[in-house]
């Protein structure tokens, strides 16, 4: 065999390629939301969107979680087993070199070399050394689909790390908002209380100056230690949820700063979330399930091409001499050079059933990247919902907060003037207290409606660089789904 032949078969061993190339699939997408109608404007979900609440703290707070929040680094740490994994498959489609050397006892007979001059030890050492060189040509394509298919799982991983990056900005500005909710009924529940107390004298006041019975007094100190416990409970709250906010932000449970109040922080009238089509190029989890898609595709051809012969080039280069002295002479190099074949014959299914199953593991992908498009439709649905309902109850909370302050105003009023018992004012104040506990819970849900807007729609993350969340997944091949699309 000459170096025409070789080069010859190095040649075939790139021309053929086995197995299905990948297409996204055709979905039936919807032309607009149902919400909203079609917005030609460009999407919010486009920016880094907790810059548009324009509070400092937030947007500190985002940026300590984007760089030391414990499962991004864990996610950048799959990227980096991902692109070692695919490098390891993606070696297969090079020779193979290895060097090599021995010391050896050689035995002779003189049954078995007739010719052995007499006086001749019939025991001698043997020395090697040299090289081998191996090469599986990839004519059907089983290594170049295994590595397709690696390269794929290394961009799904890159997308997995995006959707932990939406994911936890998300959970940070979500946090850092119910912490604001339970500041705000805090500072409610304590202004109340001091509310309470005012009112626990005046009836005490009262009672003893023979104007009211003692159960307007009693029940004043029973509504102040109701009152009390409400205080106890939003104190635990605010402290629970700084410990949740300390450890998406990689922390010890610790004090979380604070800045804007929570109606303080700016909201759109209307939050443009772009067309439906844009959401699959948009959100991570469904760039992720397509990339797995791809690599399940791309299985098809590896086990496929299990099927055809596998072609390899062996060679071997080097000395062999039973003196130490001799060997690198001339006289003692060896070589050898060779094609070899191997058809698989009987296995009893075993190829074919390969076949199948990852054919069902592709059918199983594209499944699964289905459901996760419709999901996603779905949180987007729900989230605009969630937004302009809450916007309409916020509106609705804050008018009855103004009609139950004038109730309790007229009330008391009509206490301090003998017209009414002190049951007519602790209804009226218990009212104006949960009137102003519920326009608290309104103004979080609307803000944190808005935040899953952002997420649903699969914006939110600096496209360059997250802190120590922006290893990329750039390798020195084309991408694996590209090489086929």
């Amino acid at each position: 065999m000459n170096a025409r032949h070789l080069a010859a078969i190095a040649l075939l061993g790139t021309s053929c390629t086995l197995g299905p190339d990948y297409a996204r699939p055709d979905l039936p997408l919807p032309e607009g939301w149902r919400e909203v109608g079609t917005s030609e404007q460009q999407s919010l979900a486009n920016t880094p969107w907790w810059e548009l609440f324009q509070d400092p703290e937030l947007v500190r707070l985002v940026r300590v979680a984007l760089e030391e929040n414990k499962d991004l680094k864990i996610a950048v740490e799959r990227i980096e087993e991902a692109r070692a994994i695919y490098g390891f498959t993606k070696a297969d489609l090079y020779p193979k070199l290895d060097a090599y050397g021995s010391i050896g006892a050689l035995q002779a007979s003189r049954q078995g070399i007739p010719s052995l001059p007499a006086g001749i030890d019939n025991e001698n050492e043997l020395y090697a050394v040299g090289g081998q060189l191996f090469w599986e040509l990839d004519f059907f394509g089983r290594i170049r689909r295994a590595t397709e298919a690696e390269l794929a799982l290394l961009y799904a991983t890159e997308q997995a790390r995006r959707a932990v990056v939406l994911a936890l900005v998300s959970d940070v500005a979500r946090a850092y908002v119910e912490l604001r909710d339970f500041d705000r009924r805090l500072e409610i529940a304590r202004r109340t209380l001091a509310s309470r107390a005012q009112y626990v004298e005046l009836a005490r006041d009262r009672f003893e100056g023979g104007v009211t019975p003692e159960i307007d007094w009693r029940q004043a100190e029973a509504e102040l230690h109701r009152t009390a416990s409400f205080v106890f409970d939003f104190e635990r709250l605010v402290r629970l949820k700084e410990h949740e906010l300390s450890v998406l932000l990689g922390r010890n449970p610790g004090e979380i700063g604070r800045g804007l109040d929570l109606d303080q922080l700016p909201l759109p009238d209307t939050a443009p979330p772009g067309l439906p089509s844009e959401l699959l190029d948009r959100r991570p989890d469904l760039r992720q399930a397509e990339e797995q898609l791809v690599a399940a595709n791309a299985r098809i051809g590896a086990a496929k091409a299990l099927l055809y012969p596998s072609i390899s080039l062996t060679g071997a280069f080097g000395w062999e001499s039973t003196e130490l002295d001799d060997l690198f002479n001339s006289s003692a190099q060896a070589w050898s050079i060779s094609a070899n074949i191997l058809q698989p014959i009987f296995n009893a299914g075993q190829n074919q059933r390969r076949v199948e199953v990852t054919e069902s593991q592709q059918r199983q992908a594209l499944y699964a990247y289905e459901r996760a498009v419709i999901q996603a439709f779905r949180e987007v649905e729900d989230a605009l919902v969630g937004f302009r309902q809450a916007g309409l109850r916020r509106g609705s909370e804050g008018a009855r907060v103004a009609a139950e302050r004038k109730v309790v105003e007229l009330a008391e009023l009509r206490y301090r003037g003998g017209v009414a018992a002190y049951l007519e004012v602790l209804d009226a104040q218990r009212s104006l207290f949960s009137a102003e506990l519920d326009e608290t819970s309104s103004m979080r849900d609307e803000v944190v409606a808005l935040i899953q807007i952002y997420k649903a729609l699969g914006g939110g993350w600096p496209q360059a660089d997250e802190g120590s969340g922006a290893a990329a997944a750039d390798t020195d091949a084309p991408r694996g789904g590209d090489e086929v699309r």
